[in-house]
């Protein structure tokens, strides 16, 4: 078998309907198998999935075993030549895997590839590259070096900015959130380190792939990754669980080195960790007196980009759940995001929601990738289970 895809889920069905979706598209014509192992969801992912999907093996898990032991009970399952892990909220451009499994194919000294991973604006997310956090990489990064000279190859090394985006590069780290590995590389060096619950692991697994003498490559092929809706980003126990895995990371490889260099490396990640928790409760506070600081978006308005036949069916939608929108009819043109002045003014963030019978992931990819608007965000409506899914909430509706 070619591919072995898998994906681990906690308590993101519709999310995942989405990302299966666009997955079993890109792989039409690959010989594949996709597993999905679900992390005790309470969402009732299972039930809702299985029916709809049939040729995804679905494992149930009966609590939540963590990011990296989840991936490694699929991937000791699978049967394929390479390994693709996978993040639930994410979309696959119809033609990315097909062009990752090519490289592949044509380089054997790889041992994984990660890909230009877009954010709900279409702007380009840095951590679709990155080096590897040395004492002095993570160092240059806590105390804002990083951000504040990304082109420099000491000072940016963390994001790696230096390199150019349109290119195939060898980098250092491949994010999890899409993770084409080959198979051999893995019986090499070995699965996930289960020492990781949740974040590090593919820091991890890409600095043993090194070590075991292949190489890591960043392909300019678009997948868009919502980076959270997975996790609660805006918990405690999020910030307590990034940051532990920082400090796993750095023990395990670093913490031969002298003490002058690990302390004040430990030291920055326990103050990062502590400002994280104290910024998240002030705005939390701000958030329970009802402050909203100027410049801050509080109107959204839906501009849907439907086939003729579903508009109906999305007018319904909107009017059943009083959304502020316009529904453009598609049939005679394809419109997206960057050819239009919306006429919002003010703080208002539109998402542009385009029909998925009328447009390939990829184009829609493409339209957001190409002129990139912070105040606009990708959506896609799903006309036969009449689901609308932005970066930031799920809207459905069963209708007579």
């Amino acid at each position: 078998m070619k591919l072995s895809v898998v994906i681990v889920n906690y308590n993101v069905k519709y999310y995942l309907a989405q990302c299966l979706d666009s997955l079993l598209r890109s792989v039409k014509d690959i010989e594949h198998e996709v597993i999905v192992v679900d992390n005790h969801s309470h969402d009732g992912s299972v039930e809702y999935l299985c029916s709809k999907y049939p040729e995804v093996r679905f494992v149930a898990s009966n609590h939540n075993l963590g990011f990296a032991k989840a991936n490694n009970v699929a991937i000791r399952q699978s049967k394929g030549e390479y390994i693709l892990l996978l993040n639930p909220d994410t979309i696959v451009g119809e033609n990315t895997i097909k062009e990752c499994l090519s490289f592949l194919d044509s380089h054997p000294s790889a041992g994984s590839v990660g890909v230009k991973m877009l954010k709900a604006d279409g702007e380009m997310a840095k951590e679709s590259r990155r080096g590897f956090p040395t004492p002095m990489t993570a160092f240059y990064k806590m105390i804002g070096l990083c951000s504040r000279f990304p082109k420099s190859r000491r000072l940016g090394k963390y994001y790696m900015g230096y390199l150019p985006c349109d290119e195939a590069v060898q980098i250092e780290v491949v994010s999890g959130a899409y993770c084409m590995v080959r198979k051999s590389a893995l019986d090499r060096v070995g699965l996930l380190d289960e020492d990781f619950f949740m974040y590090g692991e593919d820091i991890d697994l890409s600095y043993r792939i090194l070590k075991g003498g292949y190489e890591n490559w960043y392909l300019p092929c678009e997948i868009l990754h919502y980076k959270g809706e997975s996790t609660h980003k805006s918990s405690f126990r999020y910030v307590h669980v990034f940051y532990d895995a920082m400090l796993i990371f750095f023990r395990k490889h670093y913490g031969h080195l002298s003490l002058c260099l690990t302390i004040p490396v430990k030291a920055a990640i326990y103050f990062k960790a502590f400002t994280a928790l104290v910024a998240m409760s002030w705005r939390r506070t701000r958030k329970i007196l009802g402050f909203v600081p100027e410049g801050i978006v509080t109107n959204a308005r839906y501009v849907f980009f439907c086939l003729k036949e579903n508009l109906e069916s999305c007018s319904k939608l909107v009017e059943c759940k009083g959304l502020q929108a316009e529904i453009r009819c598609v049939d005679d043109m394809k419109c997206h995001a960057g050819q239009h002045d919306f006429g919002y003014e003010g703080n208002v963030h539109v998402y542009a929601v385009y029909d998925i019978e009328a447009y390939n992931y990829s184009e829609i990819l493409g339209f957001f990738s190409s002129n990139p608007i912070e105040t606009v965000s990708i959506g896609t409506y799903n006309a036969k289970e009449r689901i609308v899914i932005t970066p930031d909430e799920i809207i459905t509706t069963v209708m007579q």
